[in-house]
């Protein structure tokens, strides 16, 4: 029996039907192992030693499948097509060598571009080994990732207090977004006008025609400045007579677009369908894992992360064979249209997104696909159509009018597209922003010399607008544009931006917080280099060289390496203050937004002697004043002049979705402590408090599904196998394990952290002593047998044994880990009968006041030593915004 690796459990269950009895099929569930998120990961002095650990799931999953080599005579790796599928299998592969079981049985690896019987069957005749420069690409990716992030981000830490974290393409994905916001800031609006003349031909049809030229000069579109102008011209058309100067058609060819790549999707998906970059991925995934057809699963698009425009000889036919059937021959070109690509690497050699079977009409499939996955599936089916089309024939007419009024002249034009034969248009136009100039402008019949008559000469202020902010698809088409990231990892760092409070999506587009502004200004200012566009775009290209074997990984970390650590070294001696003063000038215009004419916009508007400046929390930047602690006036970052915060909030419940767990709406409410997520409408359903920090709008359904599942188990605690559990409390972000609580940094951190990062957060908690919450217990002794749990817990004034409120101090002479339970039973049982003594001296006068004012002072000690209790340490960085 041969065994076979794939990463999916669908594409497990569909390939074992195609392949038979003779093959077993297995998962890895992606990827298999990752670098922990701790120092020493990666080893620049060891020659760049990485470190590989698997977590538990996938512990058990290697386990079955090592078992499984045992039984195998051959081992086939059948992982994606891409550098993580070729990773993955490398994994599996170091793997299954560590564990010696592999023995002297063949390992071999194939690669299918489409999950369908014949592309499978044709992939197993074809196999090769692991592609050794392509896994070399994945490891110098891999280690460039986590190098930046756990080498920049605790400068950030140290540095700037507040901020998450830096990496390679994160923070220069960051910085596109803030240079945007910087240019909408400082731009100033321009008056223009336009002069429009809709006009009359002498066998009476309309014509529109547009203000060119007055007097022998040129004007462009914001040539004409103020409303005297415009007057001036205006005045002179009206009196003017009009003539047709001359008329001028063109034929234009227009050719169809290539067919989808990872980002192309994204982005008409985005503009089309109004698809996040993330649920196209996921929706694309579904299609290409496949569904049901005739009792066999059949995947319906080719894989769909790919730079790759070509498609493959053998689909060509039946495209243009469906083509013709669907519009007929004058649709189909001559040859078959070849497209090509700038791309270097072996991922990037792959064929477009296409159905694997264009006869699956999207009118066919639409009984077997939902809503989302039919929308996507009809964009792809449309575009790969469309790209084997012939071209859409149109003429471009131009009609030059002069306007005459004794010694003073204007020109005017007016212009129109006639489409002669709509070709690909027929069936799919790049996007709704061009759908206007898809529309045919017909212009009437007029001949050189003709008269017009005047309807209405009018004159219309405009003012130019700012460039827009990014959305996800154009953030993607300018990362492509830059040589930044590569198709399977635009998600992903879109998603840490967001996760870390980077960024907000408002109305789709990309707006940064004033932790992002922090961040960029930060690096921008003191490593400019490594968040330079060229830069980055360069060490991509050093990593496609990788992959073709042109250059050696570790040479290539090498040489990054010397540099950036150096330059690192030279910030140590740089201080917080020095930070700060640069930002105050960087972020000045929005930090401190302009007032009116005279007012120092850095002046303190409470003690108006001292000066407004950045300072820094543990919770991150904000305004105040240089007189502190005489003036304690402070404001958000992110507030106008006047500290109120620029986002405002709708109080009634807003529907998010549906929990596809229980089927219960998901709301956004507002009550008396705040905003806060709800699921479903019982007596006392499940509620999360919306965390600080977090911004209304960016709260969707994702997201109010991690906060309603906290807590989060993070894993069993090495030294008990207790669990450790992350969550969200009434001081923050917290990691939980036997009664010892350890703050996060951020609520971000819930959901990302590992164990290995919680339990050193845990250790260094319980090093400082103290924390809040309940004592860490040494003995659990079982149950009390009026129910609930018995345990010896360590005190403040020593060890103690615990049920429920009843607490019983251990004696002096009985070590914790001597205590019975029977002990226990005992203890508890004459605390609780003291309790009601105790109870009533309590009620007794005068004599035990004395008693009370001892407790009370007893008791004040401990919350002041809570009151300075220091910042938990900071959060490691996850160091994997690349996978």
């Amino acid at each position: 029996m041969d065994l076979v690796i794939v990463e999916s459990p669908a594409k497990a269950k569909t390939i074992n039907k195609y392949l038979g009895s003779n093959y077993k099929v297995l998962a890895s569930y992606g990827h298999v192992r990752d670098l922990p998120s701790k120092d020493g990961s990666v080893l620049p002095d060891d020659d760049f030693a990485m470190t590989w650990e698997a977590d538990a799931k996938s512990k058990k999953r290697l386990s079955e499948i090592a078992t499984a080599v045992k039984e195998s005579d051959r081992i086939i790796l059948a992982t994606d097509p891409d550098r993580e599928g070729e990773a993955i299998s490398w994994h599996v592969l170091q793997v299954l060598k560590n564990k010696r079981v592999l023995k002297d049985k063949p390992v071999e690896r194939v690669v299918f571009n489409a999950i369908t019987k014949e592309s499978i069957l044709e992939a197993m005749k074809h196999p090769r080994e692991i592609d050794t420069p392509l896994v070399d690409a994945y490891l110098a990716r891999r280690a460039l990732d986590y190098l930046v992030g756990f080498t920049l981000s605790p400068v950030l830490w140290r540095k700037l207090p507040g901020a998450r974290s830096a990496g390679r393409v994160q923070s220069v994905s960051l910085r596109l977004v803030c240079q945007r916001e910087e240019e909408i800031e400082r731009f100033i609006p321009q008056e223009y006008w336009s002069v429009l003349a809709d006009l009359q031909t002498a066998a009476g049809a309309d014509l529109q025609a547009r203000i060119v030229a007055v007097d022998g000069n040129k004007l462009a579109r914001l040539d004409i400045t103020n409303e005297t102008q415009a007057s001036d011209i205006k005045k002179l058309v009206e009196q003017a007579n009009l003539s047709i100067r001359s008329v001028e058609a063109k034929p234009v060819k227009r050719n169809p677009f290539a067919p989808f790549t990872t980002s192309t999707l994204q982005q008409e998906a985005s503009r089309k369908l109004g698809f996040a970059a993330a649920r196209t991925m996921q929706v694309a995934q579904k299609l290409y894992e496949g569904i049901t057809l005739g009792g066999e699963t059949t995947g319906l698009i080719t894989y769909m992360r790919t730079d790759g425009v070509e498609i493959t000889p053998e689909a060509i036919g039946p495209i243009r064979s469906t083509i013709e059937s669907e519009f007929g021959k004058n649709y189909v070109p001559d040859k078959p249209r070849v497209y090509t690509t700038k791309a270097k690497n072996a991922q990037e050699a792959h064929e477009a997104i296409r159905p694997t079977d264009v006869a699956r009409h999207p009118k066919q499939m639409a009984q077997y696909l939902d809503e989302e996955q039919l929308k996507l599936y009809t964009l792809i089916w449309r575009r790969t159509m469309a790209s084997q089309m012939a071209s859409a024939q149109m003429e471009r007419t131009t009609i030059e009018i002069a306007a005459k009024d004794g010694l003073r002249s204007a020109d005017l034009r007016a212009t129109g597209t006639v489409v002669r034969f709509d070709g690909f248009l027929a069936l799919y136009t790049e996007s709704k922003d061009d759908d206007e100039d898809e529309e045919s402008k017909r212009l009437p019949p007029v001949s050189q010399g003709e008269a017009l008559k005047q309807k209405e000469i009018t004159a219309t202020q405009h003012h130019t607008e700012p460039p827009p902010r990014y959305t996800e698809a154009t953030l993607i088409k300018r990362m492509e544009e830059l040589g930044i990231g590569r198709p399977s990892t635009y998600t992903a760092t879109l998603s840490v931006l967001r996760d870390r409070g980077y960024v907000v999506l408002d109305k789709k587009r990309l707006i940064p917080d004033s932790k992002g502004r922090l961040v960029t200004g930060f690096l921008s200012n003191f490593f400019e280099r490594y968040v330079q566009y060229d830069f980055t775009a360069d060490l991509e290209e050093k990593l496609d060289r990788i992959s073709s074997g042109e250059l050696q990984w570790k040479d290539v970390l090498r040489e990054f390496w010397i540099e950036f650590s150096s330059h690192v070294d030279g910030t140590k001696e740089l201080r917080v203050s020095q930070v700060l003063d640069t930002l105050n000038e960087v972020l000045a215009a929005y930090a401190f937004p302009p007032k009116e004419e005279g007012v120092d916009p850095r002046k303190c508007p409470s003690c108006e002697t001292g000066q407004l400046s950045l300072k820094t929390s543990r919770y991150g930047a904000f305004v105040g004043c240089s007189n502190y602690p005489e003036c304690g006036f402070t404001r958000q970052l992110n507030a106008d002049g006047n500290g109120q915060d620029q986002n405002g909030a709708d109080s009634g419940p807003k529907v998010l979705g549906t929990d596809p767990e229980t089927n219960l709406e998901v709301s956004l409410r507002t009550g008396r402590f705040g905003p806060y997520v709800q699921l479903g409408e019982d007596k006392k359903p499940p509620r999360s408090s919306i965390p600080k920090g977090w911004e209304l709008d960016s709260i969707d359904l994702e997201r109010a599904l991690k906060l309603l599942s906290l807590p989060r188990d993070v894993g069993p605690h090495p030294e008990d196998e207790k669990m450790i559990q992350a969550g969200l409390g009434r001081y923050g972000p917290f990691v939980l394990h036997a009664g010892t609580y350890a703050n996060l940094p951020s609520v971000e951190d819930i959901f990302t952290v590992g164990l290995n990062h919680a339990v050193s957060l845990l250790a260094e908690k319980r090093a400082k002593g103290g924390g809040r919450g309940a004592a860490q217990v040494l003995k659990e002794l079982g149950e009390h047998p009026d129910g609930g749990a018995i345990a010896v817990k360590s005190g403040r004034y020593g060890p103690y044994v615990n049920h429920g409120k009843i607490n019983a101090t251990l004696p002096k002479d009985i070590a914790p880990e001597s205590v019975t339970l029977e002990q226990a039973l005992e203890m508890i049982a004459a605390k609780a009968g003291a309790s009601p003594k105790k109870k009533a001296a309590a009620k007794k006068p005068a004599t035990k006041k004395p008693a009370a004012k001892k407790a009370a002072s007893k008791k004040a000690p401990a919350k002041k030593t809570a009151a300075k209790k220091k910042p938990a340490a900071k959060a490691a960085p996850e160091g994997t915004e690349e996978t």
